[in-house]
């Protein structure tokens, strides 16, 4: 994944097990975390424009910072952030689901971003 400037992000996954490493269920109308290293705060808001796997359309995402792995995180955890989904957009989560659902009788179970 590549990343934009500090509170506007381009992030690009590009493949389906990635997508499945970075996506955020448990959160509350969905997340994605975004390997990235410019200093964040929960709640900073920050706009994404996310690119996903077979799809060249970027989908625009508002949405808040609601976790953070710092650099020299325990067990060589990539350092990023985790946003929240804006609660009044369901586009990205629902292309997500909709991704990883259709991939899920190939999927091994792998560790992910942030557990």
């Amino acid at each position: 994944m590549r990343r934009g400037e500090n509170n506007m992000l381009s992030v690009t996954v590009e493949d389906v097990a990635v997508l499945r490493a970075a996506y955020m269920p448990f959160v509350a109308g969905g997340g994605i975390f975004i390997p990235t290293t410019p200093r964040h705060a929960l709640g900073d808001e920050v706009f994404v424009l996310l690119a996903l796997p077979g799809d060249a359309n970027r989908i625009p995402v508002a949405g808040r910072v609601v976790w953070i792995t710092p650099g020299g995180a325990r067990g060589g955890k990539v350092p990023g952030i985790g946003v929240r989904f804006d609660d009044r957009d369901d586009l990205a989560r629902g292309r997500i689901e909709a991704i990883l659902a259709a991939s899920t009788l190939n999927a091994e179970r792998r560790e992910t971003y942030t557990v």
